[in-house]
């Protein structure tokens, strides 16, 4: 039997790996491989879910009452405010509206395993800035790399799978050395774990306010818990993100996730509180680790990241041998998020067997 006559794809589209989820766990595993947050959702929240628009009707397609909370508790007018159905639409809609066939797109390396799909599916180039010592980003090399054709600029702070944050001074030396035409989107995913005071704050610190040319993103999917409900946010200039707006998908949030987001919104501190133990956790593991020999970066986000090099898939087959599901990157190491705390020392016990 012949193969059938399929449309043509973009061949650089046919090559292009599809986005590979954290592997699945079972009954009795730890996943630690998608940085979820390991507690189970607030009451609160479940109960906000019990009071969404009806299945059968569409939501508010620009999730008004979510960018207006959003817009009143960082001091920002509605449309400064962007909600999509995670960050990483937010990124990829951004890169729709910037760049096209001819232009490039600027991230450090290794750096959130998405990023290289993003500037291929729009038809540009992306340009990969290694990671400065210290699995840091090198924001005077990413300068450097800026050309005529640069039409955006992606900086994951901390950094994903890394760990190690931005400074607040490196991020404004690196802003005022960018064309003001070129877009600089700041990707904090995983903000609300940073304890390091010199880090970079994008809203607190309204960097947009007097460069319009960044946009600030969270996300409710980490240290919210929402990540099965899909829903992230963008604050930056009104026209830059009616670009964004203008290249979504429309209707995309659902009403389950806006209405999670406020909920989670009132019933902050009680969340923080549970960022306060990850993070704890997370200082557990990284001290655990480096006492073992292992030379971990300083993760301030809710993940770790082991330098395994060429010996990356072994080790997390040993990892997964042990009912601790992790997430390799083969040749160059292992992410391994920071899960429940019955999963803290049985990580630490079987990477004492690998050093």
């Amino acid at each position: 039997m012949t193969d059938p006559i399929l449309p043509r794809i973009r061949p650089a589209i046919a090559a292009l790996a599809p986005y590979r989820q954290g592997k699945q766990a079972g009954p009795d595993a730890f996943k630690l491989s998608s940085n979820e947050n390991p507690f189970d959702p607030l009451p609160s929240v479940v109960a906000a879910l019990e009071h969404t628009t009806p299945i059968n009707r569409y939501p508010d397609a620009t999730a008004t009452r979510l960018r207006e909370r959003l817009g009143a508790k960082y001091g920002v007018d509605t449309d400064q405010v962007h909600v999509a159905a995670g960050s990483v639409s937010i990124l990829h809609q951004l890169i729709l509206a910037t760049s096209s066939v001819g232009d490039e797109v600027i991230y450090a390396w290794r750096s959130f395993e998405a990023y290289p799909s993003l500037p291929l599916v729009a038809g540009a180039t992306g340009v990969q800035v290694p990671l400065a010592p210290g699995s840091r980003h090198d924001l005077d090399a990413m300068a450097d790399a800026v050309t005529e054709r640069t039409r955006a600029i992606i900086v994951c702070t901390p950094n994903n799978p890394t760990g190690p944050i931005v400074t607040s001074s490196e991020f404004a030396a690196f802003v005022a050395r960018v064309p003001s035409d070129v877009l600089i989107i700041l990707d904090e995913a995983y903000a609300e774990f940073v304890t390091a005071p010199d880090a970079v704050d994008g809203l607190a610190e309204r960097v947009f306010d007097t460069h319009p040319n960044v946009v600030v993103l969270r996300t409710f999917s980490k240290a919210y818990g929402l990540a099965g409900l899909r829903i992230g946010y963008a604050i930056g200039h009104e026209k830059v993100l009616d670009a964004a707006r203008a290249t979504g998908i429309p209707l995309s949030v659902t009403s389950s996730a806006e209405n999670a987001a406020i909920a989670s919104l009132d019933a902050e501190a009680e969340l923080l509180e549970r960022v306060s133990v990850i993070v704890e956790r997370r200082t557990r593991l990284i001290g655990g680790l480096r006492a073992q020999g292992w030379n971990v970066p300083d993760s301030q986000a809710n993940f770790v990241w082991l330098p395994t090099g060429g010996n990356t898939d072994a080790a997390a087959a040993t990892f997964v041998e042990n009912d601790l599901i992790v997430r390799p990157f083969s040749g160059d190491g292992i992410r391994i998020s920071v899960g429940e705390e019955q999963s803290i020392d049985r990580v630490l016990e079987v990477a004492s067997r690998l050093r």
